[in-house]
Order: C-alpha cells, then structure tokens, then sequence
C-alpha cells in the first residue's frame, strides 16, 4: 500500500524537533540551564541551535506524554498534529481514515480493517475508532493502546467490553485467520481476560522484528493483484485453519 505524501512543512517542522532532540541530549546540562545572562554573554552554542532545543522542548511537551501502553509504545497527546500519529486512509472501504502511528503498525491495522469490511461486516463511516486521547482510555487495559496509535476499535457499539459472543462462527474464523496471517503480530481484545470483542491491538513491542516483517509481507502482497486485503482467500483451508488454531490456543493463554 503506497504513502500519501507528507507536507513539506510537516516534514521539516520533525526534522528541527528530531534534530533539536538530539542536540539536547547531547548537550551538557550546564548548557541548557544556563541563565540567560550567560546565555546571552558567554554561551559558546549558537543562537539557531538554542532555538532549535527550544522548539523541540516545546513539541515534547505539546505531542508527547512520556508513557508507555501496555505494549511499550509511548502515547501522544494529539493526533494530526506534528507527532507519530495521523488519521491514514481505508483504500476499499467508505471510512474517512483512522488515526494510527504511521509506518508498519499502520500497514498492519489498516489491512486488519480492510479484512474485516470485505469478509466480516461491512463498516460505514464512523465505525472505526482509532488513537484516542489518554485521558479517555483505561491505561491499564489493552484499550489504553489506542493511546499510542497501536490499536483500534471497529464497531465498539455493536461488541461492548465485556461482553462476548458477538460474532457468528464463520465471523470468527475470519478473525482467526486474519491473526495468523499476521503471524501473531495483532491480538483480538476478544481473547483477553476482560474481552473487547472490537479491540484489535500490536501484540509486539517497538524494534521487534516480526512487526517488520509483517508489514514487509502485506507491503508485497499490494503489488499482486491476488494477494492481500480483498483477494480471494479460502480461510478454511486445512494449513491455514491449523495455523489458526495454534495461535489461538497461544494468545488465550497470554
């Protein structure tokens, strides 16, 4: 799945937090605590580069939160505003976009989405819930992920937390399927504890390798007409229905 091109000023205004970030942490506290008298007088880093720790100071401070979701993924106080998280397009299905931390764990939520419109249910506009603001979610839940971009609600009205049974057999077939596909990368709120039958969440920490390879794999599938999201898939076939079943049995025991 291709990538909407990025703004020219989105891109530079991560460049100077990115670059200004890592000057700061560089940087001897001394230097940063300067008082401005000395700043102005003695203070051998250039002006730009003080501004720069400056403006990437202030966009910490604006975007992110300095905790981690269950899963070890920071959450982000806004979306769609300069930080890792942005409202991305459904290709195939009528939403307008649903806010997620962009790169692979988009490419992962995006094709659960699209499988679960073309082979479960068909969605309309509003029935996915993406990143939400962390004051709105239950931290300690798997729900409090979407805090971080790293998971998402499809029909949360239609399956309530805590409730189960919302999906006929063929439905959830489908689900299991998707699942293993994904290689265990996602899990479905529907297997823990307290299930979130709409909940689909990235089961993996930052920097783990099967999140890379996952995506790596859906991003290949784009290129063949016959494969990914809305390719003709036989989820009853005896390899995949094992695949499916083992994975299952893993993730209700984690």
């Amino acid at each position: 799945m291709s990538t909407p091109e990025i703004s020219r000023r989105t891109v530079l205004a991560r460049a100077t937090a990115i670059t200004g970030a890592a000057i700061a942490a560089s940087l001897p506290t001394s230097y940063l605590l300067s008082s401005p008298a000395y700043a102005a007088d003695a203070n051998p880093i250039p002006e730009k580069v003080r501004e720069a720790v400056r403006r990437a100071q202030a966009w910490t401070r604006r975007v992110m939160t300095g905790k981690l979701s269950r899963t070890g993924w920071e959450m982000e106080r806004v979306a769609d505003d300069g930080g890792n998280i942005f409202t991305r397009p459904v290709p195939g299905t009528p939403l307008a976009g649903v806010a997620v931390r962009m790169g692979d764990v988009e490419t992962l939520l995006v094709h659960v989405i699209r499988r679960f419109h073309y082979e479960i249910d068909t969605l309309r506009k509003g029935d996915v819930i993406g990143w939400r603001k962390p004051g709105s979610v239950h931290k300690g839940l798997p729900e409090g992920n979407q805090a971080s971009g790293t998971a998402a609600q499809i029909r949360p009205g239609h399956y309530p937390r805590g409730a189960k049974g919302g999906f006929f057999p063929h439905q959830l077939t489908v689900i299991r399927d998707v699942l293993a596909e994904l290689d265990g990368v996602v899990r479905w709120g529907g297997d823990d504890p307290k299930p979130d039958e709409s909940l689909f969440c990235i089961d993996v920490r930052p920097g783990d390798d099967r999140l890379t390879k996952a995506a790596a794999k859906l991003r290949d599938w784009s290129e063949e007409p016959s494969k990914g999201a809305g390719a003709p898939v036989d989820v009853l076939a005896d390899t995949r229905r094992s695949k499916a079943k083992s994975l299952e049995r893993r993730q209700r025991r984690s």
